[in-house]
C-alpha cells in the first residue's frame, strides 16, 4: 500500500506530522547556540530513528554533510517554509470553558505561523468577557468573523454534544481546516482537513499501560491482577 501524500509537496503524510516537531527540537537548538547537529542526535530528541529521520529531510530536499550533520540555523528554515510559516495563518476558538482559554492564553501556536485571533461562544454569560486580550463573541456571529478577519482555522474546544453543530457552523462559515478536541467522531465534506485530539482516549491508553507495567512488575495487588485476568479472559472468550 502506498503511503499518503501531501498533495502540495509530495511529502509523505506521516512526514507532515513529524516536521513541526523536528522544527520545535531544531528551535531549541539554535536558542542554545548550537550551530550543527547530527541526524542520530536530531532523532533521539524528536523521538524517531535516525534513518525515519533521514528519509523525513530527504523528502524534503535537506541532507546532512558526512561527519557535520545537518546547519541547525537552515533547517529551522527549511522546516519552517516547508509547513508554510512564512505567512501567518489566522485561528479562531469555539468553546471557551477551560479548556478553550487555556488553548487562547498557548504561546506555542505563534512559532507554528498561527496566531488566535478570535473567540466564540454560545454562553452568554461568557459572551463579552476578555480572554487573552480578546473579546469573546457570540457563536451566531461565525460566519462574520471568520470572513472579517480572515481565519482559515478553527478549533473547537466544545462539549462532544455541540461539536457538530460547531463544527457545521464554521465550515458553512469557510474554514477548510477544523482541529477538535471533542470526544467524538465528527463529519465534515471532502476538502475539510479534520484533526482530532481525544484527551481522554490518551490518557486511558496510558493507563492502560501503567497498569500492564505494574502488574509485570508485580506493584498490583492479586486480587486486582486476578480480575484483569477474568475479564482478559471473558474477553478473549466472547470472540
Amino acid at each position: 500500500m502506498r503511503a499518503q501524500r501531501d498533495g502540495a509537496r509530495g511529502v509523505p503524510d506521516a512526514t507532515v506530522a513529524r516536521l513541526p516537531v523536528y522544527l520545535r527540537v531544531l528551535t531549541g537548538l539554535g536558542e542554545r547556540g548550537v550551530a550543527t547537529v547530527s541526524s542520530e542526535e536530531l532523532a533521539l530528541a524528536a523521538g524517531v530513528g535516525s534513518a525515519t529521520l533521514r528519509k523525513d529531510l530527504s523528502h524534503l530536499g535537506s541532507y546532512g554533510v558526512r561527519g557535520v550533520g545537518y546547519e541547525v540555523a537552515r533547517l529551522v528554515q527549511h522546516v519552517g517554509r516547508c509547513l508554510g510559516l512564512a505567512e501567518e495563518w489566522r485561528v479562531v476558538i469555539v468553546g471557551i470553558g477551560s479548556l478553550g482559554r487555556a488553548l487562547a492564553n498557548y504561546s506555542g501556536f505563534a512559532p507554528l505561523g498561527t496566531r488566535v485571533v478570535a473567540l466564540l461562544d454560545s454562553d452568554p454569560a461568557v459572551v463579552g468577557e476578555r480572554v487573552a486580550g480578546l473579546e469573546v463573541l457570540p457563536s451566531a456571529r461565525t460566519a462574520e468573523v471568520v470572513g472579517e478577519l480572515g481565519v482559515r482555522i478553527a478549533v473547537l474546544a466544545v462539549p462532544a454534544s455541540a461539536a457538530q453543530a460547531a463544527c457545521d457552523a464554521v465550515v458553512a462559515a469557510g474554514i477548510t481546516s477544523v482541529l477538535s478536541f471533542a470526544p467524538v467522531e465528527l463529519q465534515v465534506p471532502a476538502g475539510v482537513e479534520l484533526r482530532s485530539v481525544d484527551l481522554s482516549t490518551e490518557l486511558g491508553i496510558l493507563a492502560f499501560r501503567e497498569r500492564r507495567r505494574a502488574a509485570a512488575a508485580g506493584e498490583l495487588s492479586p486480587g486486582l491482577v486476578a480480575a484483569e485476568e477474568r475479564v482478559t479472559t471473558s474477553a478473549g472468550a466472547t470472540r
